[in-house]
């Protein structure tokens, strides 16, 4: 199965036509082995466009761990916060939701994202919600919570990110306070934050080593299970580093880290 899903079936919530983009959807890379976790794959591109060495380049990598992979077409810019975290929270409601029609197990769904992708997948982990129980769409019934996420190189903390970055995100200089906490992953670290895996390189000069240091250190002041890994070459946007010496070993390390959690 190739076809894209829609996330929202009779229209995604604050769509605009006129913006020109497509609605938010995923693309299944499914293993036909039953039983198996899930992880939803976010590419990165600063919410601007979806890169796609991050995009399907992953999900085939996923699927030859034995897991079965999707990859996210959220909405990019002019959208701004919190659209995108809706397009995440509803992917991972979707795929649990419709887990046994796909053969996954609904217990072990995972994001995963890079950069600008990273940021959104450490908001869907750190923003989730059990789902609406009263919702007339069942999918929203389900909790956005994922089991387990991976940021790669990700933006796990606005405060190692451009102000360029923050306000186009957030939509000018208008936002406020609760907007700006609302949209930053390490802000929103708590107990019921799902383990999480953590790789940067120590030359990123886009997004700064420390995003990942200070946000797994937020990981441990709430007790939540982790495995961080900085690597010395390679700068950003890597996708899966292939050729960069110690970094391109990162997807075997998220491998074993997929089938300690069950996946």
């Amino acid at each position: 199965m190739s076809k894209e899903i829609l996330l929202w079936e009779d229209g995604a919530p604050l769509f605009d036509p006129a913006i020109g983009q497509a609605p938010p959807a995923l693309k299944p890379f499914l293993t036909g082995e039953k039983g198996r976790g899930a992880v939803i794959v976010c590419a990165g591109g600063g919410y601007a466009i979806h890169a796609e060495r991050e995009a399907d380049p992953a999900a085939v990598w996923i699927n030859r761990c034995g897991v079965n992979a999707f990859v996210l077409s959220y909405r990019l810019l002019p959208y701004r916060h919190p659209v995108m975290l809706l397009d995440a929270q509803r992917a991972v409601r979707l795929v649990r939701h419709r887990a046994a029609e796909w053969g996954i197990d609904p217990g072990h769904i995972g994001i995963l994202g890079f950069s600008a992708g990273g940021h959104l997948a450490a908001l869907a982990a750190t923003r989730a919600d059990e789902g609406d129980p009263k919702a007339a769409d069942a999918t929203e019934r389900v909790s956005s919570r994922p089991d387990l996420f991976a940021s790669c190189y990700g933006v796990n903390s606005l405060a190692h990110i451009s102000e360029d970055f923050i306000r186009k995100l957030s939509g000018g200089s208008d936002r406020t306070k609760e907007t700006l906490r609302d949209m930053d992953p390490i802000a929103n670290v708590s107990a019921k934050t799902p383990p999480a895996f953590l790789w940067h390189t120590a030359a990123d000069d886009r997004v700064p080593v420390q995003s990942s240091i200070d946000f797994a250190a937020a990981l441990t002041e709430h007790g939540v299970p982790y495995s961080l890994h900085i690597f010395p070459h390679g700068g950003h946007a890597l996708g899966l580093a292939e050729g960069i010496p110690l970094t391109e070993g990162w997807p075997k390390l998220l491998n074993r880290f997929l089938l300690d959690f069950g996946f």
